[in-house]
């Protein structure tokens, strides 16, 4: 790979958390951004709520980010959905607006990796490659953003 590739890859990023239609025809931001917090809270029978959903992928990105600084990898997949509830639309808009600028700062550190970082083992050798876990990071967001349009289209037309 080249840093070009690095390019597609922290693009890829950025099209499904802030700016992209090409997959799925929306991301994250546009999901998000004006929601109201009522909506993002909202529960629908027994799956998560859209808010949930959202700081689960966040809590993702500030993981890997860690790593990526040269951190260690704290997440554990266990806490990955404990959040303490959001109340107002303040909290909201503060939670998004930090899922914003984290979102970005994750794709400028993917940008950066060197080349022969990418295929080099991501904190241990059964976390696959970073490569690996920048794709899983974009799949996973894809997973999750579906769940969410389900959920809003769900909660909306219930009221």
């Amino acid at each position: 790979m080249n840093m070009k590739n690095q390019l597609k890859l922290a693009n890829r990023f950025r099209e499904v958390i802030l700016n992209g239609t090409w997959i799925a025809n929306t991301n994250f931001k546009d999901q998000l951004e004006n929601l109201d917090y009522k909506i993002a809270t909202a529960k629908f029978q027994n799956l998560n709520t859209i808010s949930i959903l959202a700081q689960h992928i966040h809590y993702y990105i500030k993981g890997i980010t860690s790593v990526l600084l040269g951190g260690d990898l704290e997440i554990r997949d266990k806490f990955s959905f404990d959040f303490p509830p959001v109340e107002s639309q303040q909290q909201w808009d503060n939670f998004l607006s930090h899922f914003w600028k984290d979102s970005e700062e994750f794709a400028k550190l993917i940008e950066t990796l060197p080349d022969d970082k990418l295929n080099t083992d991501f904190v241990e050798e059964k976390y696959g490659t970073y490569i690996r876990n920048i794709d899983g990071m974009i799949e996973h967001s894809y997973y999750h953003l579906g769940q969410i349009v389900l959920i809003r289209k769900m909660i909306e037309n219930q009221n």
